[in-house]
């Protein structure tokens, strides 16, 4: 059996042709970054552009910023806004495949930002049967009714999510907690094509500058 040349064996090594051959998981990591970097620079080639990138991010990781990327000479800010944003895209991935919702305080948690806008947006989480986040999604944005929260609207995403529950919620710029007739008339109609649709409802919280009110443990849901 012939010895493969050395342009054959670089050919092979190369970070691309190592991800078709071997898959994603068997690069390191200044090879994966190698692939999303493409190309080095004048003077300074793709692999010791990434070695350089993947030291910053072992030595200070949680304190990343594109100030601290520009700063490694042959990374412009281009590339540098490209990894950043990979790195967020994958941070807000993992959070979110770990965060479980066990009680109305993580779901006032969760959308704590809603709390004090000065429209009312309608939101919906969709969760796993281990009650973890799937998805957090604004489903209108305005006065809560019927008409503008539709079942089909609310649960459609349910469905492609394969969600088992979901958790509704909307805040109430008056900075009021009770929940009105509307909004029970709403939690009613949506528990009710949950239970057909076999996506339960589990609870409709209310947010505001003052806190929060969980119609299930209201009694409501």
């Amino acid at each position: 059996m012939f010895m493969k040349s050395i342009n054959e064996l670089y050919k092979h090594d190369r970070p691309r042709e190592k991800l078709l051959a071997k898959g994603v998981a068997a690069l390191k990591e200044y090879e994966l970054l190698a692939i999303l970097l493409g190309s080095g620079t004048q003077g300074k080639d793709v692999i010791k552009l990434s070695k350089e990138i993947v030291k910053l991010l072992d030595d200070d990781f949680e304190s990343l910023t594109l100030n601290r990327l520009v700063e490694i000479h042959g990374l412009g800010r281009t590339k540098a806004m490209q990894i950043l944003s990979a790195v967020e895209l994958s941070r807000r991935y993992l959070i979110k495949q770990n965060i479980k919702i066990t009680s109305a305080e993580d779901v006032h948690r969760e959308l704590q930002e809603y709390a004090n806008k000065k429209q009312e947006h309608f939101l919906v989480i969709t969760l796993d049967g281990a009650s973890h986040i799937i998805e957090k999604r604004i489903i209108s944005i305005g006065t809560l009714n019927q008409s503008l929260v539709h079942p089909r609207e609310v649960f459609a995403d349910a469905v492609s999510d394969r969600a088992a529950g979901i958790i509704i919620a909307h805040n109430h710029p008056s900075g009021q907690l009770e929940p009105s007739i509307e909004d029970k008339r709403v939690t009613k109609r949506l528990k009710e094509v949950g239970t057909i649709m076999g996506i339960e409802l589990l609870d409709h919280v209310i947010l505001s500058k003052e806190g929060y009110l969980s119609l299930r443990e209201e009694g409501l849901v």
